[in-house]
C-alpha cells in the first residue's frame, strides 16, 4: 500500500540532499539524510564517545491522520560506530509541522563525524490504533501474571 507523505524543505536546507527514499524494493524505512546547515556542511558534525545530538534533515513532514512516522537507526552506523538513535523509535505525530531532526547519540568509543548528505536514520510510516482507558478495580489474571523484566527466563 502506498501512501503519501509530504515533506517540505527548510529555507535553508540543500536542495542536493535527497529525500527520503527507500533503498530497496522491500525495504520497511526509507533512509533520512542529514542536511546540515552551511556554517556545517564542509566540516560535518562530530559526536564524541557518549555525546548526543539533534541533526537536521532540512525538512518538514505531513503525515496523514491516522498514521505516525517513527524513526529509527541504520544498523550498519549501530554495528560499525556505535552511533544510534537515543529514543528509539521516536514517534513523529500527524499534527506535528516543525523541522525533522533525528536525535543521534555516539555509544562507541572513537568520534563519529556526520557528513552532509549522509543516511543517519530510517523512517518508517505505521498505522496509529488510538486506545481508551478505563479505571477498574482488578485486571484479568494470565499465566504471567505480574512477572516482569526477566520473569520468562533466558531460552
Amino acid at each position: 500500500m502506498a501512501l503519501t507523505i509530504r515533506v517540505m524543505r527548510e529555507d535553508w536546507a540543500d536542495p542536493e540532499v535527497a529525500l527520503p527514499g527507500y533503498a530497496t524494493a522491500g525495504a520497511a524505512g526509507a533512509d533520512l539524510r542529514a542536511n546540515l546547515g552551511p556554517e556545517d556542511r564542509a566540516e560535518g558534525i562530530v559526536l564524541a564517545p557518549m555525546d548526543r545530538r539533534i541533526v537536521a534533515t532540512g525538512l518538514r513532514v505531513e503525515i496523514p491522520e491516522g498514521y505516525e512516522m517513527q524513526l529509527r537507526p541504520r544498523s550498519g552506523l549501530a554495528l560499525e560506530h556505535g552511533v544510534t538513535l537515543i529514543n528509539t523509535p521516536a514517534t513523529i505525530d500527524s499534527d506535528y509541522r516543525g523541522p525533522l531532526g533525528v536525535l543521534m547519540v555516539n555509544l562507541g568509543a572513537e568520534p563519529f563525524r556526520v557528513e552532509h548528505g549522509e543516511r543517519i536514520a530510517q523512517a518508517v510510516i505505521a498505522p496509529v490504533v488510538r486506545g481508551g482507558f478505563d479505571l477498574v478495580e482488578v485486571l484479568s489474571g494470565t499465566g504471567r501474571g505480574d512477572g516482569g523484566f526477566g520473569s520468562t527466563g533466558r531460552s
